[in-house]
């Protein structure tokens, strides 16, 4: 049973999350009136059927019959629990979660957590001070000086080195009284395979570390300064660290990335710090070239364009290629900053300088033309295997565009550049989009739900528009059940709504979102969002109950008329004579009926 201090908590939470905002960190959305339209992510589709009407606080999808409140679109959208999306929210706004009673688990979980988290900035202070007060860290200082990384980004992202020592870490920190467990859980140390005791993981690096979106260390990059390998080492997976969830930089750039209308996504710290420090902000580096959904659902929230800056070469293709099956479905624009003679941007912008990566960032090509690009550069395309070959490296990204008329053009484009029939170009393309749905990219990326065709006659339409106007007014309930008892609504999720409805009524309690997401099944949720969402039929709201008062009623009406016509004819099969009085019922019925 939920505290009252819980409740004040998800009505604070609620009252302060605007929908509309909300969403539209994720979906881009056009006005018409009072509502907003875009294309649902939760399902593909062409033209927009997902709707939001801010004052409200609903969102429906007309394809799916996804619908709800804001937190309802946070779970979906972030796949996680219902109130995991409240606590999402609360994170966001700034609403701390309430105190509550723990098991034992879950405060050893938490005290870990917290030692883990200490250790790590412990850790970051101890690699930063060696780098920058002491002998040790000269090799260090070089490195960064060499690379045009100034002091002012040093300090900034307290950069650091590890000393060219087996333990030079783990024993300062066990002098400090860290456990040796700790210092394993948090990855900064490694079991000596022989013997007893730890050794350090980073040594003789220069070290990066890495930080949560709230700024939190959660890990640690480190960098070679010779010919070691490996060239680049991370810390392992730890309760912390998890490289597929973590955008190296955002807890300094999100703000940039909201205020310029788009992210830049770099493959490595190392990228990401010189392009920070050439006073670009807004750039996030993926730890290497896997950008995954996590990340996508990171960047959306801050903005809805991406521009990627992966390596030129064939790795950094290939990452680009991925991370636009990542984001083909969640209506992000996207772009790729094309960096001349295969460089990557640490490079180019120690060589030409910040204003000239300012100028490739504008001239950044929309990712199908990128890609068009790149294909007739490297496919020698003069043959009929060569043409094959380039029209099958375009399938994806052709199959990427939503908009039929944008798809049309670049396959017109394709077949002239390839010198191939236009309708082949088609054909290859819709068997391409028929890919098996065993196929691992496609169940990497399948839709949260499906379309789906409801039946929606007239009756359904009617017994909405009563569910819309008696949450406007609880006491136009009373009304309708003089017309007609809620028992008798046959369909059994308007019937769920409207019983819920008569029970706040009764406690004299108002009816609310998030008391509904609370109490109602998710089909229910979803109808009443509908419900509320739907506009009249171009009907003034008494015109529009009435009618649809009255639909209903005759719908209850022909239900009891066939069920005493039945009875009646059973009674006369039986011989008893109680046939009269049903005969009586089934004229009294079929007079109102008419009426009607």
């Amino acid at each position: 049973m939920r505290s009252a201090r819980m409740d004040e908590f998800v009505e604070q939470v609620r009252s302060q999350s605007d929908i509309l905002r909300v969403v539209q960190s994720y979906v881009p959305l056009k006005r018409k009136g009072n509502r907003y339209w875009g294309c649902c992510p939760f399902h593909h589709e062409n033209t927009p059927s997902f709707s939001v009407v801010p004052d409200k606080g609903f969102f429906y999808c007309f394809g799916c019959h996804a619908g709800g409140n804001v937190f309802k679109f946070l779970s979906l959208i972030e796949n996680v629990s219902y109130f995991e999306a409240i606590k999402l929210q609360a994170e966001k706004l700034g609403i701390p979660l309430p105190e509550r009673q723990q098991s034992p688990q879950e405060i050893a979980r938490q005290r870990e957590i917290s030692d883990l988290r200490k250790v790590n900035e412990m850790a970051r202070d101890f690699f930063h001070n060696c780098l920058t007060m002491t002998r040790m860290g000269e090799t260090g200082r070089a490195y960064f000086a060499g690379r045009d990384i100034s002091p002012e980004t040093i300090k900034e992202f307290r950069l650091g080195y590890a000393p060219n020592a087996w333990d030079k870490l783990s024993v300062a920190f066990q002098k400090r009284g860290v456990k040796q467990e700790l210092l394993l859980a948090s990855g900064l140390a490694v079991q000596r395979s022989h013997g007893s005791g730890l050794y350090d993981r980073f040594r003789n690096r220069v070290v990066i570390p890495i930080a949560d979106e709230r700024g939190r260390v959660v890990g640690f990059g480190g960098r070679v300064l010779d010919a070691s390998t490996p060239k680049y080492l991370n810390t392992p997976e730890t309760i912390l660290f998890n490289k597929r969830r973590i955008l190296f930089g955002l807890d300094r750039s999100h703000r940039a990335i909201q205020e310029q209308g788009y992210a830049i996504v770099v493959e490595g710290y190392m990228d990401a710090i010189s392009v920070f420090g050439a006073g670009i902000h807004n750039v996030v580096a993926s730890l290497g070239t896997s950008f995954t959904t996590d990340h996508c659902k990171l960047l959306l929230r801050y903005a809805s364009e991406i521009y990627f800056c992966y390596d030129s070469d064939e790795a950094g293709q290939n990452a680009t290629i991925r991370a636009l099956s990542i984001l083909r479905d969640t209506g992000a624009v996207v772009r790729v900053i094309v960096v001349p003679d295969g460089k990557d941007p640490d490079e180019y912008i120690r060589r030409h300088g910040a204003d000239a990566f300012r100028q490739l960032v504008r001239q950044a090509l929309p990712l199908v033309e990128y890609r068009l690009q790149y294909v007739l550069k490297h496919v020698d395309y003069s043959t009929l295997e060569g043409k094959v070959k380039a029209l099958h490296a375009m399938l994806p990204v052709l199959g990427s565009i939503r908009e039929p008329a944008i798809r049309s053009e670049y396959s017109k484009k394709l077949a002239q550049t390839l010198l191939l029939d236009e309708g082949v170009v088609r054909d290859e393309l819709q068997r391409y989009a028929r890919k098996p749905e065993g196929d691992p990219a496609v169940l990497e990326h399948a839709p949260i739900r499906q379309a789906v065709k409801q039946q929606d006659g007239a009756v359904r339409r009617a017994g909405r528009i009563i569910i819309h106007m008696v949450w406007q007014d609880l006491s136009l309930l009373q009304h309708v059940i003089s017309v007609l008892p809620l028992t008798g609504i046959n369909d059994t999720v308007q019937r769920e709504i409207l019983l819920f409805l008569q029970d706040l009524s009764s406690r004299g309690e108002a009816p609310d979102d998030v008391t509904a997401a609370e109490h109602l099944s998710e089909d229910a949720a979803a109808e009443l969002s509908r419900a509320l969402i739907e506009d009249l039929g171009g009907r003034v709201d008494t015109e529009a109950y009435n009618d649809s008062l009255k639909v209903l009623r005759k719908a209850y009406l022909n239900a009891l008329f066939l069920e005493h016509s039945r009875r009646a004819d059973e009674y006369i099969q039986a011989g008893n004579h109680a046939y009269v009085e049903e005969l009586h019922e089934v004229m009294k019925i079929k007079n109102e009926m008419d009426g009607l």
